[in-house]
């Protein structure tokens, strides 16, 4: 299925958080660090129509508290507005 957002807004695939520390620790979840990461899987347009300066693939943070999560396919996916976007990472 292809989800594509209406207005200013972004679909993300969540990265995963690890599980255990590099040492071999497992983290329980309530001690797991709240870092909105994820990848860019579609983005809509600004108010003139312009497209949103982000592509498929792109490794971003973002923040905000008005998240819409999402299901589709048994894959987890979050709708965030292109305001809460925070960053582009390149690695």
């Amino acid at each position: 299925m292809k989800i594509t957002p209406i207005g200013e807004r972004v679909l993300i695939k969540p990265v995963e958080q690890e599980e255990k520390t590099k040492g071999g620790i497992y983290i329980p979840d309530t001690a797991k660090e709240e870092r909105k990461e994820g990848t860019v899987q579609a983005a809509g347009t600004t108010k003139d129509g312009k497209p949103i300066p982000l592509k498929e693939g792109d490794h971003i943070l973002y923040g905000g508290y008005s998240n819409e999560d999402i299901e589709v396919d048994g894959e987890k996916y979050v709708i965030v507005e292109y305001k809460d976007v925070i960053a582009k990472l390149e690695r």
